[in-house]
């Protein structure tokens, strides 16, 4: 069996690229195919340069700096993919990766981590963010846009089966596409985040600083308790903006490398997560080190923290509510117990990813297979007894 891999991009190695090398592990014979290979050097210790087969995107001039301005591009690049000759495609997809083209004897199983956001029901979040919602720039990002939501339903409808990273991301496959699809966790490397020894009077939170991330509002409600400790890691557009509005009691640390994360989620007292994710691997490996999580109560999110027993959810993306939610934590009779978070973290580790999808790639090849062998083995059509 000849076995394609197909990743969207490589240009760092966070959430979904971490998906792709187990699923790799499981299939290490496979060929890697993308977009576009700019993935730094430092970043290659599971996908050797040269390694990755890529589209006429990877010869643009700097294509690193504004590979997310060709996406009016991308579902023509992604087309472009010879992928004939493979028997099982596997795409690790949130954009366009699942619109390679395969024929009626191939099977095309895509991971799928969110229908198109910026296509589909977050449109208008996102122009806002880039500041287009008005004017010329934005009636050519709509125009553009409403193209992409054809192609991306037009193309869904080749995939044979699709596998939602959460139950929230299957209702928006369901939504946009009208496609079934199964739910496989991503994995969460929970061998690596372990209970520390000692506990201490802050609350952590660590992410990227962007827009949709509300790292600004956790900040904004520390400002409104002055008397408790928020200390975050983490960079991005938005650093400037949060440090302009951070006040004596919040620490921003910025980039930090993973001893001094491990050991900020050990020692904190909660975990801050502010943040509509389709899955959100970090309240995870904050709950691996028996920490608790107090998290807004929309998206994956609400699969991954059990309300009352490891974290708490709240139910609105402010500031107030932030503030609430640790008043209200701060007040429970009952304590959290470590040992009971962690074992709820333990359900999304990499070996039960790795169980769940091999397992579901063998069946559906087998049935594959299966339906190969009675259409070969059915009768010849008209055409062909005459001829």
């Amino acid at each position: 069996m000849k076995v394609a891999l197909v990743h969207e991009w490589f240009n760092t190695w966070a959430g979904s690229e971490k998906v792709l090398e187990v699923i790799l592990s499981l299939f290490p014979d496979a060929d890697i195919f993308s977009l576009i290979d700019v993935l730094p050097d430092e970043n290659r210790a599971v996908i050797k340069k040269g390694r990755v087969k890529t589209t006429f995107l990877q010869k643009i001039p700097f294509v690193r700096h504004f590979y997310r301005d060709m996406l009016p591009l991308m579902p023509l690049a992604i087309e472009q993919l010879d992928l004939s000759s493979y028997d099982l495609i596997i795409s690790n997809s949130h954009a366009v990766a699942k619109g390679v083209i395969t024929g009626p004897n191939q099977l095309h199983i895509c991971y799928c981590y969110s229908p198109m956001r910026y296509a589909w029901d977050l449109q208008e979040q996102y122009l806002t963010e880039s500041g287009i919602e008005r004017g010329i720039r934005s009636a050519f990002a709509r125009y553009f846009l409403h193209k992409i939501r054809i192609w991306d339903q037009q193309s869904a409808q080749h995939v044979d089966h699709f596998i939602a990273c959460s139950r929230y991301i299957s209702r928006r496959i369901w939504k946009a596409y009208r496609r079934e699809s199964d739910v496989i966790y991503p994995n969460v490397a929970t061998d690596q985040f372990v209970i520390g020894d000692t506990r201490e009077d802050f609350y952590f939170a660590s992410s990227r600083m962007v827009p949709y991330k509300k790292m600004h509002l956790i900040v904004e409600a520390f400002a409104k308790m002055p008397n408790r400790r928020l200390i975050m890691i983490g960079t991005g557009p938005q650093f400037k903006r949060i440090q302009k509005i951070a006040t004596p009691n919040v620490t921003l640390l910025g980039y930090q490398p993973f001893p001094v994360l491990l050991s900020h989620l050990q020692r904190a007292r909660a975990f801050i997560f502010a943040a509509e994710e389709d899955f959100g691997i970090a309240p995870l490996e904050a709950q691996a080190c028996g920490t608790p999580v107090l998290a807004f109560g929309r998206g994956g999110a609400t699969e991954t923290i059990i309300n009352g027993k490891t974290g708490l959810h709240f139910h609105e993306q402010t500031a107030d509510s932030i503030v609430d939610i640790v008043e209200q934590f701060e007040a429970m009779d009952t304590k959290f117990d470590p040992q009971v978070i962690r074992s709820n973290a333990l359900r999304f580790s990499t070996e039960a990813f790795k169980a769940d999808f091999s397992r579901f790639v063998w069946s559906r090849w087998d049935m594959h297979v299966t339906a190969l062998g009675k259409a070969n083995s059915g009768p010849r059509l008209v055409s062909e007894k005459v001829a």
